[in-house]
């Protein structure tokens, strides 16, 4: 009977390191397609540099100034609340299938609104503090 579940326990752990041996497959596979993709763009395009073509570009226009250059960060706290909220977004589609479920609605439903509440709270506080503003 001992042997029985050592054998079993076996099956279930090469069962579970074959899981992982394909997702290596697939990060190997993954990473030679990357490298031959620009090896082959290396090998296989034109070179020709003259030093017009070695300036920096931006835009069309020459460079112009110092290299170093202060950037608003209200630019950053904007793409900030973006992604907080894209990513927010994302976990409402797992709700909306447990929700569905048998047994979850009301749990479920008041989890919820706790989260969006949250989620209210922080945007509330952006605006309060004037984050939000452009100008």
């Amino acid at each position: 009977m001992a042997e029985v579940t050592v054998g079993a326990t076996h099956h279930v752990a090469a069962d579970y390191f074959d899981g992982y041996s394909v997702v290596g497959l697939v990060a190997v596979v993954g990473v030679l397609f990357v490298a031959v993709a620009f090896g082959a763009g290396q090998l296989l395009r034109p070179t020709a540099p003259t030093p017009e073509k070695l300036l920096t570009y931006e835009c069309g226009v020459d460079p112009v100034g110092e290299d170093w250059a202060h950037t608003q960060i209200r630019y950053y706290v904007y793409a900030f609340l973006y992604v907080i909220f894209a990513i927010d977004a994302i976990y409402l589609f797992p709700w909306a299938t447990v929700f569905a479920a048998d047994g979850f609605g009301g749990t479920t439903l008041v989890e919820m609104f706790v989260f969006i509440g949250f989620l209210a709270v922080g945007l509330l506080y952006a605006w309060k503090k004037g984050v939000l503003e452009w100008t």
